[in-house]
């Protein structure tokens, strides 16, 4: 099925797991999925967006490719983002198109699971993260403002493991891909910290579409989402990038996600936010 063709270059961003570090990756998955996409008669602008926040990205109606945390998603934006497709990535923790968080503390810390955090402080890096906030509070025996003495919210990732590494907060659950870019990139960020556990397996991050964007549309992004991910030219991108390819789940899948906690732990700090919170 060929796309009908645009007029109006559509917008993109990849913003979940953009470390600066692998940025130059993200533009040249792009600028290999945009050609196609234009072959296919789908106008793609020639760059990611990177000035838009992320509401603003999602909520764009010239959007054409982006990628969002499952929570948000499922909770916020379902009837405004149509599901393209699931990424799956090169990463301890993912199985295919799922993936989880690793439960982080520090080295010396006492303790060998969860459950021996009880009365700690967790660092959150948002409240609206599935990896750093509903999937932990999901793993609880019991609710989170009953189980944690206090949180504090770090805004990224980076940030939370920085938190616990500082004894500002005792326990952190972060997106096992994040966890291994930052092994790779900035290994110093998880010096001291060790992984005492893992979370249930969610969809991983999705990539979406604006919901009014017609099959057709969405045929020529699986297409050149495959492709580009299959190009041996691009082998060194995808390897940087940390994903293999993609599968398209249902929407339904995105249910199985765990509920927002009805309560959050008392939160003794709010630091800025300095990147994305898948």
């Amino acid at each position: 099925m060929t796309a009908p063709a645009t007029a109006v270059p559509g917008t993109a961003s990849l913003p979940m797991y953009e470390l600066p570090e692998v940025q130059w990756a993200a533009d040249a998955l792009w600028s290999g999925i945009a050609s196609r996409l234009s072959t296919a008669g789908v106008a793609a602008a020639p760059a990611l967006d990177r000035d838009l926040g992320l509401h603003d990205l999602w909520t764009d109606p010239a959007l054409l490719l982006s990628q969002t945390c499952g929570n948000p998603y499922v909770r916020h934006y379902r009837d405004r983002l149509r599901l393209v497709a699931t990424p799956c990535y090169a990463a301890p923790g993912c199985d295919g198109p799922f993936y989880r968080s690793l439960l982080v503390a520090r080295a010396d810390a006492p303790g060998e699971g969860l459950e021996d955090f009880r009365g700690a402080v967790c660092a959150v890096n948002d409240w609206d993260s599935l990896s750093g906030w509903v999937a932990l509070a999901a793993a609880l025996p019991e609710p989170p403002d009953r189980f944690f003495r206090a949180a504090l919210v770090t805004g990224a990732h980076a940030d939370s493991l920085a938190a616990v590494a500082a004894r500002e907060a005792d326990v952190a659950a972060v997106d096992c891909v994040t966890h291994a870019l930052l092994q790779r990139h900035r290994p110093a960020a998880l010096a001291g910290l060790r992984v005492i556990g893992r979370t249930a397996p969610a969809p991983g991050l999705p990539f979406v579409t604006r919901r009014d964007v017609g099959d057709a549309t969405v045929d020529a992004l699986r297409a050149a989402l495959r492709e580009a991910l299959a190009d041996p030219a691009l082998e060194e991108v995808r390897a940087a990038l940390l994903i293999e390819g993609i599968e398209v789940l249902d929407e339904a899948a995105y249910d199985a996600i765990p509920p927002q906690p009805a309560s959050t732990p008392p939160a003794p700090a709010v630091r800025p936010a300095t990147a994305p919170a898948p």
